[in-house]
């Protein structure tokens, strides 16, 4: 009888004994330790990677040395003077066990590692991607067998990968119109792309170490997309853009209404969103060296609207109640079917979408922010032109959009402007002099320190921002220059200069050029006494008056300072460390779908428990609008935001009635 000896593999824990002679990556299979492999252990892709432990292990009863495995070979050596093994590293596919083993498995040699997003928001990815790439050596015709090429491919496959292998296996046309000059190129030797463990949806001569996926987010203002190698999840390149469609309109309906009015307009929509994503892909691959052909897998987010002119489906059903969607569950289909010039076995993957106006960008927040996986109320908000809300636990997640409008992102503001070098985007008031202190985009300084109009000569000061506008207005209130009600203080002339008379009411100047206006601050009020009463509206039907925590999601919620988002009341009153910006919630959710099979699986189902709250046709959203024009609100406390700022007296009588109040107002309509 044959030795065995014990060998344990870190970080997974798994352990048993191994019979003499078996190579560590064998060993590693048989215990369900998990080390990656494309080559199938020819000592070529060098994925395979260990540290063999040296020492006394008392835990494990064991001895581990570096000389109770086999001494390099050849092809171990070959690999390591090409392509430099570490010292002490070795290929587990080279070296066989002789003694007692701790192995530890770094995290660039494991399949499902925890891999950081390069951009912003370290969130942490468990790797269990669609396609994998395998390395076969196929048997060559011979007179006396007559199978065909493809027959000895897939038997290759099963033999050399059966624990990569599902089912029967399959491959589509363009495979196999290219398998056989393929498989001579590379002398019967070549790489797969095995999809799914069954299909068969790319082949390469040699071997091929790198494919790759793309996550994107297609958003009303912007589209983003993020490159991802598909064996370790490492983020190759970004690229974002503007959203073409912006020239048919700047928000949702305007685009609906562009479908509705122009005879194929919404044809038209599809091909600017489809041409940008091209556009996109292209600078990706190119910034991480790869070809568009090297792309097998997209994932891809979005609004409603969005989801469905990038299917080439007509949103004109969305414009309207009962704001129906022409598929609630998620698309898997061919990207050529979409026009996209990738791979011929590239696939797209579009996440479901969660109601007429809560998109599959909602889903992908929540996938990736997982309210579901926690006993806390987390309420998840994504602000847009249409604002999206999720609220709930691990028992119960209900889901609502709000018409907010574009005056978040600049428009409808007399100076406001989007996120660009020279705007405004932060903005203080010394309590004393009222006198402001701000910084724009491009420049690290703010306006008081020596050397910010030299710094900003180049730009200038162009306008301001949605993050500036929302701290200029926040500071107004705290300093006193504008009341609860959203009115600016002519009386505050007689203390500062900069309250100009503006008509009947009053401007506040902060530049020579940028001044907040009356009427902005009415249009500030109207979007957040809609982003306001729609999550107040999910917190009824769930019983709650308060939540434990707040995520901002989305590019516009990274800039916000959570303070003076609840000074504005535009989140609840919540302790202020838990107002968190969550980053782009949705781009991360479409990065775990692209990555990992069972997120896909997961969002799926999840999306079908969520309960759908339509605001249009909830009877108390224009009481709780009403009561949102205030600053934070009418008639809620906000005591946990009182204990954080100083905020001004106010009358929290149920019966007092703004001035602003009394003015007709129709309700908030989608369609603006």
């Amino acid at each position: 009888m044959s030795e065995d000896y014990k060998v344990i593999f870190t970080p997974s824990g798994r352990q048993g004994r191994i019979e003499a002679g078996t190579s560590l990556l064998d060993a590693a299979r048989q215990l369900g330790a998990d080390v990656d492999s494309v080559c199938g252990g020819r000592a070529l892709c060098g994925r395979c990677q260990v540290d063999i432990a040296s020492g006394q292990f008392a835990k494990h009863g064991i001895e581990s040395s570096p000389h109770h495995v086999s001494s390099p070979e050849a092809a171990e050596r070959r690999y390591a003077e090409k392509r430099s093994l570490p010292d002490g590293r070795r290929l587990a596919c080279q070296c066989t066990v002789t003694g007692d083993l701790l192995v530890d498995v770094p995290a660039t040699s494991q399949v499902h590692s925890q891999v950081v997003r390069k951009a912003a928001d370290n969130r942490e990815i468990t790797l269990n991607p669609p396609v994998r790439l395998c390395f076969v050596e196929v048997q060559e015709p011979d007179m006396h067998d007559p199978s065909g090429d493809l027959r000895r491919l897939f038997e290759a496959v099963e033999a050399q990968w059966p624990d990569r292998v599902s089912g029967p296996l399959q491959a589509g046309l363009p495979v196999l119109q290219q398998l056989q000059p393929v498989l001579r190129r590379g002398k019967w030797q070549v790489t797969v792309a095995l999809r799914g463990g069954s299909e068969i949806v790319a082949i390469w001569p040699g071997l091929k170490e790198q494919v790759g996926g793309v996550a994107i987010d297609v958003g009303s203002t912007t589209m983003s997309a993020h490159l991802c190698d598909m064996n370790s999840g490492e983020v190759l390149a970004s690229s974002g853009m503007m959203n073409p469609q912006i020239r048919f309109g700047e928000d949702l309906m305007s685009r609906v209404s562009w479908s509705m009015m122009q005879e194929g307009g919404a044809a038209e929509m599809t091909q600017a969103v489809r041409d940008g994503l091209q556009q996109l892909i292209s600078e990706a691959a190119a910034s991480a060296g790869l070809e568009t052909s090297d792309i097998l897998e997209l994932v891809l987010v979005g609004n409603p609207v969005m989801h469905h002119l990038f299917l080439g489906i007509d949103p004109v059903e969305l414009g309207g109640a009962p704001f129906a969607l022409a598929v609630d569950g998620p698309v898997d289909c061919l990207a050529s079917e979409l026009g996209l010039q990738l791979h011929p076995g590239c696939r797209v993957f579009v996440l479901p979408c969660i109601a007429g106006h809560v998109g599959a960008d909602a889903a992908g927040a929540v996938l990736a922010e997982a309210p579901h996986k926690s006993e806390a109320i987390s309420l998840l908000i994504d602000v847009g032109t249409n604002a999206e809300i999720v609220l709930g636990n691990s028992k119960r997640l209900l889901a609502a959009s709000s018409p907010t409008g574009p005056a978040f992102e600049g428009a409808q503001v007399s100076a406001g402007q989007r996120a660009a070098p020279g705007a405004i985007e932060r903005l203080r008031i010394d309590r004393e002099t009222l006198e402001p202190r701000f910084s724009v985009i491009g420049c690290d300084l703010w306006s008081d320190d020596a050397g910010f109009a030299e710094a900003v000569q180049k730009t200038g000061i162009t306008g301001i921002c949605g993050s500036g506008i929302i701290e200029a207005m926040a500071e107004m209130y705290l300093a006193g220059l504008m009341s609860a009600d959203g009115v600016i203080d002519g009386k505050m002339a007689s203390r500062t200069a900069r309250i100009q008379p503006d008509g009947r009411t009053f401007s506040w100047q902060i530049t020579e050029t940028v001044s907040i206006t009356q009427n902005d601050i009415r249009a500030i009020q109207l979007a957040k006494a809609a982003l306001h009463a729609g999550f107040r509206l999910l917190m009824d039907r769930l019983a709650i008056d308060k939540v434990d925590r707040v995520l901002l999601a989305g590019a516009f919620g990274s800039h916000i300072d959570p303070k003076y988002a609840m000074v504005l009341g535009m989140v609840p009153d919540c302790v202020l460390d838990r107002v968190v910006a969550a980053g782009n919630s949705a781009g991360a959710g479409a990065r775990m779908a692209l990555l990992n099979l069972e997120a896909r699986t997961e969002i799926t189902q999840l999306v079908r428990r969520i309960e759908k709250i339509e605001t249009a046709i909830e009877a108390d959203f224009q009481d709780h609008f009403v009561r949102a024009m205030a600053f934070p609100h009418k008639t809620e406390p906000y005591e946990e935001l009182a204990r954080a700022v100083q905020l001004p007296p106010r009358d929290l009588s149920d019966n007092t009635v703004s001035a602003l109040e009394k003015t007709p107002r129709r309700r908030p309509s989608r369609r603006r």
